[in-house]
C-alpha cells in the first residue's frame, strides 16, 4: 500500500508531521480528518530504498504480547472517551511503533469501511489476534461494552505476560541442566566411549550390559546419524502433523492436563479463564446458552471446549448451570459450589470472579514452585545418568584390572 508524507494542524493549530499508508491521497486525507487533524500538504513517499523495503517485507517484525497490552490499553481509553471506533484505530496506526501492527490496523480499518465488524475485521489476521481476544471483542460488541471489553483484555494480557515471564525465570536453570547433560552426552557418545570401545575390543571378553548399552548408542551416533536425524524429524514432524488434527489435538489438550508437574498449573490456568470469562458474559447480559458458546471457543483446549459446549446443551434443555457443570466431569469443588450459590443468589458474575482471582494466585505460587519441583526429577536423572556411564566405563577397567594382576 502506498504511503504518504503529510503535514496538518491539530485541534489546537499545532504542527503535525508523519507517515500515513493509504490506497490514495484522498483516503489519506480523509483518514486524516477523521483522526481530528486538518491536512495542509500530502505527498507520496517515494521508496528509494527497494531492497531494503523488500527485505522487511519478508521479515516482518513480530507482534509481540506487550504490543497488544498497549493498543488494548489504548483502545480502552479512546473508546471510553467517545473517540469513534475508526478514529481510535487511525490514529493508532498512524503512531504505532511496530510496523507489522500498523499495517494490521491499516487493513482492519479498510474492512471496517467495507462494512464489516470490528471482530470479524480481527478474526483476518488470526497470528496476530488469538480466538480468545476475537471472541471477547465479539463478546463487548454484542452488549456494547466494547471499552470494558478491552480493558479486560489488556488485563488478561497482562497477568498471562507475568506469566509467561514467571515461567521462562523458572524454567532458566532446569533448561541450563537439561542442556549441559546433553552435550555432555553428546561429547561422550562422539569422543569418550568410542576411545574405550576399541580398549575392550581387544581385551576380547563379554562386555557387562551398561557397557554394551554405551557403545550401541555411541555406535549408532557415530555411524548412523544421518539416519538417527531423520527418524527424529519424522517422528516430530508425524506428532506434529497428528496434533494439528481434531482428533490428535484433541487427546493432546486432555493430555495436558493430566502431565505431571504442569498439569495442575495448566488446569487451574483453564479453570480461572474460563471463570473470568463467565462472570464477564454474566455481566454483559449476553444470553447464557451464546455466552457460553463464546467462552468454549476462548478456552484454546478442545478437551474442555467440548465440556463447556456439553453444558451449553444442558442449560438449552434446561437444567441448572450448577448441575450441568457437574455433569461434565472438568470442573472442580469450588467452582461448582459457587455457581450453586451464585444461581440462588443472583451473584454468579461476582463469585466467578472471586474464582478466576483465587486460581490466578494459585497459578502464580505454582509457578514460582515450579523450578524447585524439577529439580529432584533432574537430580535423579543426572545420577541415572553418570550411573550408567560409570557401570559401563569402569566395570570392564576393572576387569582389565583384574587380567593383569593374574
Amino acid at each position: 500500500m502506498p504511503a504518504f508524507k503529510y503535514r496538518a494542524r491539530g485541534q489546537r493549530g499545532d504542527a503535525i508531521e508523519g507517515v500515513i499508508e493509504a490506497a490514495s491521497s484522498d483516503l489519506a486525507a480523509t483518514r486524516l480528518i477523521e483522526g481530528g487533524l486538518t491536512p495542509i500538504d500530502i505527498d507520496e513517499v517515494q521508496d528509494k530504498v527497494g531492497m531494503s523495503s523488500d527485505l522487511a517485507d519478508l521479515f516482518p517484525p513480530e507482534v509481540k504480547l506487550v504490543d497488544l497490552i498497549q493498543f488494548s490499553r489504548q483502545m480502552h481509553s479512546l473508546l471510553r472517551a467517545g473517540v469513534p471506533i475508526l478514529s481510535a484505530l487511525h490514529g493508532l496506526a498512524n503512531n504505532a511503533r511496530n510496523r507489522t501492527l500498523a499495517k494490521t490496523l491499516a487493513g482492519v480499518i479498510e474492512s471496517l469501511e467495507a462494512g464489516r465488524d470490528l471482530s470479524s475485521s480481527l478474526s483476518q489476521y488470526p497470528k496476530i489476534f488469538s480466538v480468545f481476544y476475537i471472541s471477547l471483542v465479539r463478546v463487548g460488541e454484542t452488549s456494547g461494552r466494547l471499552e470494558e471489553v478491552f480493558r479486560q483484555l489488556a488485563t488478561y494480557l497482562e497477568r498471562e505476560k507475568k506469566t509467561r515471564d514467571q515461567i521462562k525465570s523458572a524454567m532458566r536453570y532446569p533448561t541450563f541442566v537439561i542442556t549441559a547433560i546433553l552435550v555432555a552426552v553428546v561429547i561422550i557418545n562422539v569422543f569418550v566411549v568410542p576411545a574405550f570401545a576399541a580398549i575392550f575390543e581387544k581385551f576380547g571378553s563379554d562386555l557387562p550390559l551398561p557397557t554394551r548399552i554405551l557403545v550401541g548408542a555411541s555406535d549408532l551416533t557415530v555411524n548412523h546419524w544421518q539416519g538417527l536425524l531423520v527418524a527424529i524429524v519424522l517422528l516430530v514432524t508425524g506428532i506434529r502433523l497428528y496434533i494439528r488434527g481434531d482428533t490428535g489435538r484433541y487427546k493432546w489438550h486432555k493430555l495436558q492436563l493430566q502431565l505431571p508437574l504442569v498439569g495442575k498449573v495448566l488446569y487451574q490456568a483453564t479453570l480461572a479463564r474460563f471463570s473470568r470469562l463467565f462472570a464477564l458474559v454474566q455481566r454483559s447480559g449476553i444470553p447464557i446458552v451464546t455466552g457460553l458458546s463464546v467462552v468454549a471457543r476462548a478456552l484454546d483446549n478442545d478437551f474442555v471446549q467440548e465440556r463447556v459446549l456439553t453444558m451449553r446443551d444442558g442449560i438449552e434443555r434446561g437444567e441448572a448451570i450448577s448441575s450441568t457443570a457437574a455433569s461434565t466431569g472438568v470442573f472442580d469443588h469450588l467452582v461448582l459450589q459457587m455457581l450453586q450459590v451464585g444461581e440462588e443468589s443472583g451473584t454468579t458474575d461476582q463469585l466467578m470472579q472471586e474464582v478466576a482471582d483465587y486460581y490466578d494466585d494459585e497459578v502464580d505460587y505454582a509457578i514460582e514452585k515450579l523450578g524447585s519441583a524439577i529439580e529432584p526429577v533432574l537430580t535423579i536423572s543426572l545420577a541415572a545418568l553418570v550411573l550408567l556411564l560409570a557401570s559401563g566405563i569402569f566395570l570392564p577397567m576393572w576387569d582389565l584390572y583384574k587380567v593383569a594382576l593374574h
